[in-house]
């Protein structure tokens, strides 16, 4: 499920949504199965994207949806399950290439093996005979023996070069996936799933090794009033705006994700309070001071602001804790007067 319909999901709109879905599943005689219930929530969400017209043009065909043209639906549309084909079709295609560089390596094995043999028999021979025929044949013997060998060891080494640019490719592309499945789409920063797994992992670090860690959550100011004024395209262009600005701020060893709908955070592993304050007020800053414009009609849009709140971690705290403290930062800021950045309170103190 795309974050942006997870969105929508969450707000109040998601339950007018889910009713509705079972609603047409139910004239349609469609069993209401997980995969079913998921390509009806996409189909009424976006009508007009490629799921929607294809279920569109399925359903004035009459077609009936079994489970089968369910499964195939969701392998070519939905993400998650798109995701999960390219991973399973890459490990097959390294399980095939493993087993063919092992089937390799086991021939040229017994082709050794039957060298040796060949060696041991000649070394006999050149022992017993006296005669220069049987010299001559057993020299024969051996050069044609160490000739297949060669041959032999020259396919495996081909086979092998060839094998290892195949594993570099197929890792590449499993790196390309694993990218895919931690990335927002509309934005290129990580998604939730990545920052959550990012934020335990500095969470342990930082408590194993004694450093800094500092969490901070950015929220557009009034991006419902925004996006209702303006419709949801030119919204997203605000959210792809500013997600640009916190990207180059957030860059590595920073983490920079969009949390959720207009929501963002930043990781700043190994950085105190200060520094995540500096960051994040030049983020406030720079988007503050530019005004948009609607690409289509060049119409102004004003001035767009943001609000952040972060907190420092503080030893033996965890990323649940760490997230709450930021959250209540970043409320501070949202309800004294927005456009501003908040620090959390120590742990201590907000307990």
């Amino acid at each position: 499920m795309s974050q942006e319909l997870e969105t929508r999901l969450r707000g109040p709109e998601g339950f007018g949504l889910a009713r509705k879905a079972v609603e047409e599943m139910e004239r349609h005689r469609v069993w209401p199965t997980t995969v079913n219930f998921e390509l009806w929530i996409h189909y009424l969400a976006d009508p007009e994207g490629a799921l929607g017209q294809e279920m569109s043009r399925m359903l004035s065909a009459g077609t009936a949806f079994t489970d089968l043209v369910s499964e195939g639906l969701a392998a070519q549309y939905l993400p998650k399950a798109k995701l999960n084909e390219q991973i399973r079709d890459t490990g097959d295609q390294l399980s095939r290439e493993l087993a063919s560089v092992s089937a390799a390596i086991d021939s040229a094995k017994q082709s050794s093996m039957a060298y040796g043999l060949t060696l041991a028999t000649a070394s006999q021979s050149l022992s017993a005979e006296k005669d220069v025929a049987s010299l001559e044949a057993t020299v024969k013997t051996l050069a044609g023996a160490t000739q297949r060998v060669q041959l032999e060891n020259q396919s495996l080494e081909k086979r092998l070069s060839e094998s290892s640019s195949e594993v570099a490719r197929l890792r590449e592309h499993l790196e390309q996936v694993r990218r895919e499945a931690t990335t927002d789409g509309l934005t290129n920063l990580a998604n939730r799933k990545a920052f959550d797994e990012e934020l335990e992992r500095a969470c342990v670090e930082a408590e194993e090794g004694g450093g800094f860690l500092t969490l901070a959550l950015i929220d557009i100011d009034h991006f419902k009033n925004f996006n209702d004024t303006w419709g949801h395209q030119t919204g997203d262009q605000v959210i792809r705006y500013v997600a640009s600005v916190i990207g180059r701020v957030g860059a590595t060893p920073r983490l920079a994700a969009r949390y959720g709908g207009e929501e963002f955070a930043v990781i700043f592993p190994g950085e105190d309070r200060q520094a995540a304050s500096i960051a994040l007020e030049e983020i406030r800053q720079e988007i503050g001071s530019r005004v948009l414009k609607r690409r289509s009609t060049n119409e102004d849009l004003g001035n767009i602001t943001v609000s952040a709140g972060f907190a420092e971690r503080q030893p033996g705290e965890s990323a649940h804790s760490l997230m709450e403290r930021s959250d209540a930062a970043l409320y501070a800021s949202k309800h004294g007067g927005r456009n501003r950045v908040s620090m959390a309170d120590p742990l201590s103190n907000a307990a």
